[in-house]
């Protein structure tokens, strides 16, 4: 029996799994780490506490398999950048995090100066304080001394992934791959390479990046110091790429969600690039050797949250589990629509002044009702970034593949496949983003001979469409849309009031 590792850095913690090649988990360890901020709207991590927690947690893994893997496997939290002495490793500056908004004047001069075109062209993405190149223009004009430094060879930049990969190879190895290059908005999406006119328009030095290489193959051996052998560390993807390929979605037309806070939305597109008129994200993905192919990205703003808001909120359940019986004591919502829009519309509305709205509530109305209307929500919501994916792409869903902790709830995943008119398919390990970090390093090390070689050994769930639901399938949908259209005339009311 051989077994991979795979390192998840996420956001608040980093996982690892230890994944035999008959897919069994033989250990797993997770560790949390400090979240920093310095300013309302800046969010940073200690690059260093990053890399001592996530050995931590490999180890433990490791401990647990009582093995040594063949192949070590990235996956971690995208657009955060770092900064450090090419020499030692020394980091410069604390890790500017993807949530974090220090840029957003910057980004609104770019839209202002007329260069979103031209990004949203090269790059697949809008302008945003959410990608890597103006948090990179940030450092590099802000940290005393780093230009001078960066022009001399002193210092590199690198998103997680090119962090941990330094700092395991002990500075032999500094690269990343395209799923991760993609989001940074200096990575031509076309060309497939770090974009010339983008480098001189955020003034970062071509030689201050990574090299970008295939999200399978070799990318450089983990020094034995760190986790007791050499291990050849053989694939490296952006989280949601990774969970993306974890669940098999490696052809056109192939898509998951993860239902998690809010919720993540990508539709595999295959070898053609699909250029969205509805606010979706164009990215890259991974092909069926980890070689880059096209994806859309759309996300929900809340979705499991809105379980929260009914427990913590309005304090109507106890757990979030709850609402599935609920959900199951009342035959529909009577009439009741819940749009939980608490932080504005994300795609494809995008109306940032939208507030949450729930419309038909009678006397009739109980707990029950509002428990059923959220999760209803969820449903609803991905129909609607799922549709826009399909116009965009052209592509028809052929079914959808699920994680995260609201898929869970057995309700919800039996209503989106009847809202949907497609399977959907829920994995036994939802922990589908390490599993894909793992499937690229196996595959590249013969682990695995194929991705359908790596997934034999999972076991799915699948929720199929009832016949009874086609009817009504158009009634739901339209009356979500009179609750959808309900809340963004309040948007529009309060925007000509505050005007």
């Amino acid at each position: 029996m051989t077994a991979v590792l795979a390192i998840d850095q996420g956001t608040t913690g980093t996982t690892a799994l230890v994944v035999a090649d008959d897919g069994r988990l033989l250990g797993r360890a997770y560790r949390e780490f400090t979240q920093h901020f310095p300013n309302p709207g800046e969010v940073e991590h200690d690059a260093d506490e990053i890399f001592r927690i996530s050995l931590a947690a490999a180890r433990e893994a490791l401990r647990q398999a009582g093995q040594v893997p063949v192949a070590l496997g990235i996956t971690n939290q995208r657009e955060t950048v770092c900064v450090w002495e090419r020499d030692s490793g020394r980091p410069l500056h604390r890790a500017i995090v993807w949530q974090d908004r220090r840029t957003a004047r910057r980004c609104a001069q770019l839209v202002k100066q007329r260069k979103a075109a031209l990004i949203r062209e090269r790059t697949g993405l809008i302008v945003d304080p959410y990608f890597s190149a103006t948090k990179i223009e940030w450092l590099r004009e802000r940290v005393p001394g780093l230009a001078r430094r960066v022009a001399a060879g002193e210092a590199v930049f690198g998103t997680i992934d090119t962090w941990l990969l330094f700092r395991l190879t002990n500075g032999q190895s500094y690269a990343t791959d395209h799923t991760n290059a993609s989001r940074t908005m200096l990575y031509n999406i076309t060309a497939h390479a770090w974009d010339d006119v983008l480098l001189g328009l955020f003034g970062v030095r071509r030689d201050a990046l990574p090299e970008i290489r295939g999200s399978s193959g070799a990318f450089g051996v983990c020094a034995a110091e760190h986790l007791g052998a050499e291990i050849p560390i053989a694939g490296i993807a952006g989280d949601q790429q990774a969970a993306l390929f974890g669940q098999g979605c490696v052809a056109a037309g192939q898509a998951k969600n993860t239902y998690g806070t809010g919720a993540f939305l990508l539709l595999n597109t295959g070898k053609r690039r699909a250029k969205s008129t509805r606010g979706l994200l164009t990215t890259i993905a991974c092909g069926p050797r980890g070689e880059p192919v096209y994806a859309l990205e759309g996300s929900v703003f809340i979705a499991g949250a809105a379980v929260q808001w009914l427990r913590d909120g309005l304090q109507l359940i106890d757990h979030a589990a709850e609402t599935e019986g609920l959900a199951r004591h009342v035959p529909d919502t009577g009439g009741v629509y819940f749009v939980p829009a608490f932080v504005g519309l994300g795609a494809p509305y995008w109306e940032p002044n939208a507030r949450g709205t729930i419309v038909g509530l009678t006397r009739g109305t109980t707990r029950a009702h509002l428990a059923r209307a959220a999760l209803e929500a969820m449903a609803f919501s991905t129909k609607d970034v799922l549709e826009a994916m399909s116009a965009d792409a052209k592509v028809r869903l052929h079914a959808l593949q699920v994680d995260g902790g609201a898929a869970a709830n057995d309700f919800l995943m039996q209503f989106q496949a009847d809202l949907l008119g497609v399977p959907v398919a829920r994995p036994d390990v939802v922990e589908t983003t390490a599993l894909g970090a793992a499937a690229l390093a196996g595959l590249a090390q013969g682990v695995w001979r194929a991705p359908q070689e790596f997934l034999a050994g999972r076991r799915f769930q699948r929720f199929l469409p009832g016949d009874q639901a086609r009817a009504a399938r158009r009634r739901w949908a339209g009356e979500w849309r009179r609750a959808v259209e309900a809340t963004r005339h309040w948007a529009a009311a309060a925007g000509r009031a505050r005007s």
